[in-house]
């Protein structure tokens, strides 16, 4: 599913035009980056939580040339899923099959 699928179901569930359900959406991807970028977490109950983890830096290795490569300390977004969502994710492909 793209974000062009997602601005139409949700259209079409609310009843708003393409062009104010994709702002809607937009906005939030924006809110969403905007926090993180922030250092805050942002829990949406029942879906889930979205943080930012620090990565230590450390020696990896090249897969290619097997080059010792230095990787400097990083910060990474993350997404954990609510214990709802999981339940209905689980349910519904249960159902399905």
């Amino acid at each position: 599913m793209t974000k062009a699928d997602i601005v139409d179901k949700v259209a079409e569930g609310t009843g708003l035009t393409k062009l104010e359900t994709e702002a809607i959406i937009e906005g939030f991807f924006k809110t969403v980056i905007e926090a993180l970028k922030d250092g805050r977490g942002i829990e949406i109950r029942g879906f889930g939580s979205y943080k930012v983890k620090k990565k230590r830096a450390r020696q990896a290795r090249n897969p290619k040339t097997g080059e010792s490569v230095f990787v400097p300390e990083h910060f990474v977004p993350t997404f954990k899923f609510s214990k709802d969502f999981k339940d209905l994710v689980d349910q519904g492909m249960k159902e399905s099959k």
